[in-house]
């Protein structure tokens, strides 16, 4: 009887020694398992870190980029500005010469209007003055350049409107009948012209000589070379 109840805890020892190792197997096996799997969704986590870094990378380098950019439109907008400044200011000087230039156009305008208005006082009141001498300049054909026989007799009439500043004088230019009417007007007023430019050279105020060239001279009993002329007919005032 002893021996059968020895053998038998014999037999529930084997039986409970056996059961202990083999749940130590199944905990091992266990945590094995869940490591292994903490292990993949570590991996998996720390995979998807790295794929959001790279995705940080690139938008940080895109966000340079895009900076740069912005950089270099505002250079671009700073320089357009200094651009746009300077061309404010070009316009500024070009406006004032401007006005300068109109100032002294004006200027010109009323010296030459107040010189217009002398000259009409004088040749209306033209007929206010009695002549003194009356010479005559003469041209050749189809010219209006004054020989050296015209300038000496001008020269004489330079020296008595020197003499007496109550004296002006008259220029009227004429021409000979050939040739088409305009024509002869105009070469008319180009000798009357070179006299008067003669005595404005030799010093003779403008507003002392009065000229027109009325072109061919109509009067009979001339003939055509005394005809091409510039009448010269120094005037003095009337008295009162």
């Amino acid at each position: 009887m002893r021996s059968r109840v020895t053998v038998l805890l014999v037999l529930v020892t084997a039986s409970l020694v056996g059961a202990g190792c083999a749940t130590k197997g199944w905990v091992r096996e266990q945590v094995g398992l869940e490591r292994s799997q903490t292990d993949k969704q570590v991996s998996d986590v720390e995979g998807r870190v790295g794929t959001e870094a790279k995705r940080v990378d690139a938008t940080t380098a895109r966000v340079g980029e895009v900076e740069k950019q912005v950089e270099g439109v505002n250079k671009s907008v700073e320089n357009t500005n200094r651009s746009v400044e300077s061309v404010s200011r070009s316009v500024e000087g070009v406006s004032k010469s401007a006005q300068a230039a109109q100032d002294r156009a004006d200027s010109a305008l009323a010296r030459a209007e107040q010189s217009d208005q002398r000259l009409t006082r004088l040749w209306t009141k033209r007929y206010d003055r009695q002549p003194v001498d009356t010479q005559e300049v003469l041209f050749k054909f189809g010219r209006a350049d004054l020989e050296d026989g015209a300038q000496t007799l001008l020269l004489g009439v330079v020296r008595e409107l020197k003499g007496n500043p109550n004296l002006s004088v008259d220029l009227v230019g004429y021409t000979d009948p050939v040739g088409p009417q305009e024509y002869n007007m105009q070469l008319s007023q180009r000798r009357v012209e070179a006299v008067r430019r003669f005595l404005v050279q030799q010093g003779i105020e403008m507003p002392r000589i009065n000229f027109v060239g009325l072109g061919v001279l109509s009067e009979t009993g001339i003939p055509n070379d005394k005809k091409r002329r510039v009448t010269v007919r120094t005037m003095v005032a009337a008295a009162d």
